[in-house]
């Protein structure tokens, strides 16, 4: 049971082959690292994920986190998991030295939580929310701040939180009411957020949470915004903590990742909410966006590891239950043989490797944000480190949205192997199915994602980032063409380019001539041609990589699975980069169906 939530073969083989984090390991920062403690962590990681994270899965569904007599409710595994993530490494591993972190490289450390999420994704987001608020004070607090609040964030004692939306906002920053009135060297807080993950539960020691407020005064809209760390528990002089007029108001219920509390939150009820200003003022969302895009890879690596498992589950059933015949050559069953398996059935095995390139992609995609992540910090030159930035710009809206969309399909399609079964609560799918719905709406939901992608990161810097990108496509594309058998892969990978311009092109006319509207009016089918473009690109890295190693007579791993990568990439040109023309066509289509901008009203 232990072995059928993660495949750590494949996952292996993208770290260290496919994405080749020894690039990430020359570098200085990393020096301290290599191949084989990496390969100690990930094992260690997964022994710990088979007893402590995956025997919970289906029981923190069954026993929700919930409100009650004025507190959150969790399994008792949350607090025994942020304990284990403090002593093991967990919450620091990526945080610098002179933090008290491990400087553990972000490539090593997602595949680290990829294991965790694959196991069990109602408890690594505990961690994330910590890790990305102590982020935030490491970053940009004062040094009070961060000797008051880091070690016993990393340390899993405490707990921490982002906290954003507003009811009356969702997800238009700009319109937050949360305020922030000077009291001497502090401010006092007042307004109240929700949706918050993590946000508070019975038996932590304090939750800090990193809060979006308006200073009295400040100007209108994002500009006006400031960060302020805001505890549940104020820390006092001699160490004790005292309560910091911070109400849990209510747990939101959801239809997935019921043991991953979702709270509604009120600051200074009593008007005693004491907050500390994180760097400057009204700078707070310039802040905020490090904890967000960081949140967003977690996010794309949650909804990659959650259809993972999912494909597993489905792959297990589909080598095991009996169910019709084969056809014989005459186009007819004979009742007399056995029972065939039914992942010898032509559509099963299509669902099944419908799942497994959407998932192995997905996973290849975060790794390789990873990686820009850590050489856009560690490379040893200021134009590397740029490079690499500007590769990450374009990547995170991707990285968030492709696996959490596709993730939904995927799992999908696993519910469907298993028939009516995959309805019934006795098997997994269904729960993987409610679980990972959430992922397109997390951290900026998918419409919010494509328009990033359209209309900031496409276009920023005059187009470099997506030259840049670009520059990395064709050079796969130009490797590939040294086999013969991945010519035709190469060679339609670089028609999709041409047809990129071709799609940016006659969007661009639209934001040439100020029709914004109309621009972003069809960013989501965007979002999915591009996306599925880039999964080509990563399927084909895969692809030359296995086609490498047989031709070198590689022996890291078998031949069978060298093979296997090689006919998911050919099921992936074939099944999936073929959609892209009929996205295109949309995209190019100049008329405005959506009625965007114009005083045409159209009952919908």
């Amino acid at each position: 049971m232990a072995n059928q939530y993660v495949d750590l073969e494949t996952l292996k083989f993208l770290l260290y082959k496919v994405n080749n984090l020894q690039d990430v390991l020359d570098q200085e920062r990393y020096a301290e690292y290599d191949q084989e403690s990496v390969e100690m962590m990930l094992n260690s990681v997964k022994d710990f994920s088979d007893k402590e994270l995956y025997p919970f899965f289906r029981e923190m569904d069954e026993q929700p986190a919930h409100f009650k007599d004025g507190e959150i409710v969790v399994h008792p595994q949350v607090l025994k998991f942020m304990k284990a993530g403090g002593e093991m490494g967990l919450i620091a591993s990526s945080f610098s030295y002179e933090h008290g972190g491990m400087q553990m490289p972000a490539m090593a450390a997602h595949a680290s939580a990829f294991i965790q999420d694959a196991a069990n994704n109602h408890l690594p987001g505990y961690i994330g929310l910590t890790v990305g608020s102590a982020e935030l004070i490491a970053h940009f607090g004062s040094q009070e701040l961060k000797d008051t609040y880091l070690p016993n964030m990393l340390s899993g004692k405490w707990g921490g939180t982002m906290c954003l939306t507003e009811p009356q906002a969702g997800s238009s920053l700009s319109d937050i009411t949360t305020s922030a009135t000077p009291d001497g060297d502090t401010y006092k807080i007042h307004g109240q957020k929700i949706f918050i993950s993590g946000g508070d539960y019975q038996g932590a020691d304090n939750i800090v949470h990193l809060v979006l407020a308006r200073i009295k005064g400040a100007p209108a809209g994002t500009k006006g915004i400031s960060l302020f760390v805001v505890p549940k528990k104020k820390p006092t002089a001699d160490g004790s903590l005292t309560s910091n007029d911070v109400t849990v108001v209510a747990d939101f219920e959801k239809m997935g990742q019921r043991g991953y509390c979702t709270t509604h939150l009120f600051f200074g009820d009593k008007e005693n909410c004491e907050g500390w200003l994180v760097g400057e003022a009204n700078k707070g969302l310039k802040y905020m966006f490090l904890m967000m895009n960081g949140a967003r890879i977690g996010v794309g690596r949650g909804a990659a590891a959650i259809a993972s498992a999912a494909y597993q589950a489905s792959l297990n059933y589909a080598n095991e239950r009996p169910q019709g015949r084969k056809l014989t050559s005459t186009g007819k069953k004979d009742v007399n043989q056995e029972q065939t398996l039914i992942i010898n059935h032509a559509d099963v095995r299509r669902m099944l490797l419908l799942q497994k390139v959407i998932t192995e992609g997905a996973q290849s995609l975060v790794l390789l944000t990873a990686k820009y992540h850590d050489l856009s910090i560690a490379s040893a030159t200021a134009e590397e480190r740029e490079k690499y930035r500007l590769l990450l710009e374009i990547m995170t809206p991707l990285v968030k949205t492709y696996p959490s969309e596709a993730g939904i399909v995927s799992v999908n399609n696993g519910v469907q192997v298993l028939g009516g079964y995959g309805f019934c609560s006795e098997y997994i799918l269904q729960q993987y199915l409610r679980d990972i719905r959430i992922s397109a709406i997390y951290e900026g939901t998918t419409g919010i994602q494509s328009q990033d992608l359209l209309g900031r990161k496409v276009t920023m810097d005059n187009g470099k980032a997506l030259q840049l990108l670009s520059e990395e496509i064709t050079n796969t594309i130009k490797a590939s063409m040294v086999h013969d058998s991945l010519k035709p892969y190469a060679k339609k990978l670089g028609d999709k380019l041409e047809l990129t311009q071709q799609v940016l092109q006659s969007l661009m006319g639209f934001a040439m001539k100020g029709d914004y509207q109309r621009f972003l009016a069809d960013a989501t089918p965007f979002m999915e041609f591009f996306s599925t473009i880039v999964q080509s690109w990563l399927w084909l890295n895969i692809g030359l990589e296995a086609q490498n190693a047989l031709v070198m007579g590689n022996k890291d791993y078998s031949s069978e699975f060298y093979e296997s990568k090689i006919h998911a990439m050919e099921f992936y040109f074939k099944y999936e980069l073929p959609k892209t023309l009929g996205l295109a066509e949309i995209l190019m289509d100049n008329e405005k169906a959506l009625t965007i901008g114009t005083d045409k009203e159209v009952f919908i």
